[in-house]
């Protein structure tokens, strides 16, 4: 299967990804510290939350977030999706959790060169290696490094997956973001992202 992106495309949006996340982490930077300092005070744990994820090539990284569950001293050895109104959320999770906020230590992952501002977003490996054998053409989306937002989150796919039909247009989406990418198409999803605002309701 071919490259999606040439040589000069990949250095264009690799240039563009590690400009914007250094500045999103300037910009944020009170609001990252203010919501660290609140997770430290509340609850016992580490800060963030690292989990396996498939990047570029199905090559395995580990995904930062800010920590929004109780920490039951054990490190992902399993995988169960977040309910709503799910009693491991902690007071500050829920609410980072809603405002997405919780995603913002993936401008670590966009620095570090695993992950992009914008793509497919990468899911906890269990449902990664469920649907790749219930959806054709599933793996393509490993052949541009995943994103923090993505088209399909624009365009309303948030949340948990509740079900093959909903993981199916997830992807469908995807693969038009991978066949047809621009500079252009990146923009337009990062300010799809700033003005849609981080609240949805499916985010919980």
């Amino acid at each position: 299967m071919p490259e999606p992106l040439d040589t000069w495309q990949r250095t264009v949006k690799g240039v563009f990804d590690k400009i914007f996340a250094a500045a999103l982490i300037v910009i944020f930077s009170p609001l990252l510290l203010g919501i660290a300092l609140i997770i430290k005070l509340q609850s016992a744990g580490p800060i963030l939350f690292q989990q396996a994820r498939y990047g570029l090539n199905k090559g395995v990284f580990r995904i930062y977030k800010f920590r929004s569950m109780r920490d039951t001293g054990t490190r992902n050895t399993s995988f169960l999706q977040t309910e709503r109104d799910d009693p491991r959320t902690t007071r500050i999770g829920k609410f980072i959790r809603q405002a997405s906020l919780d995603e913002l230590p993936q401008l670590l992952n966009v620095l570090q060169g695993n992950m992009s501002l914008i793509g497919p977003r990468p899911h906890p490996l269990p449902l990664d290696d469920e649907y790749e054998k219930l959806i054709d053409g599933y793996s393509s989306r490993y052949r541009v490094k995943p994103g923090i937002t993505g088209w399909a989150q624009v365009n309303g796919h948030r949340g948990a997956v509740d079900g093959v039909a909903s993981m199916r247009s997830r992807v469908e989406h995807d693969r038009y973001y991978i066949e047809n990418w621009s500079l252009m198409l990146d923009l337009k999803i990062l300010l799809m992202t700033l003005r849609n605002g981080f609240f949805h309701k499916n985010a919980y």
